[in-house]
């Protein structure tokens, strides 16, 4: 039987929630490429080091279950939970528009 890592991190729905919105927009990610090189005493010393920024775009797939889950949402929401809303996504846009 296998024991459990000591460092295991507690993931939660808001972390999952995070993830799928950043992969449903797209993101920039970093890559980093190094290479050593050894020498005769056993030393190993840096030689290169490539750094890249890659594009990965936006997931329909993501998008998709985002949207879902807002339509469940929206269903069970009052009139009143329904307008405070509206004005909440429409404050949001007017400050995207500004940025």
């Amino acid at each position: 039987m296998k024991g459990k890592s000591k460092k295991q991190k507690v993931i939660t729905e808001q972390d999952l929630r995070q993830v799928l919105i950043k992969k449903a927009l797209g993101y920039d990610a970093t890559e980093v490429v190094e290479e050593y090189v050894g020498n005769e005493e056993g030393d190993v010393k840096l030689t290169k080091k490539k750094v890249t920024i890659k594009n990965v775009p936006p997931d329909i797939t993501a998008l998709k279950l985002l949207l879902d889950e807002n339509e469940q949402q929206v269903s069970q929401m009052s009139d009143e939970e329904l307008e405070s809303e509206k004005i909440r996504l429409l404050k949001l846009l007017k400050q995207i528009q500004n940025d």
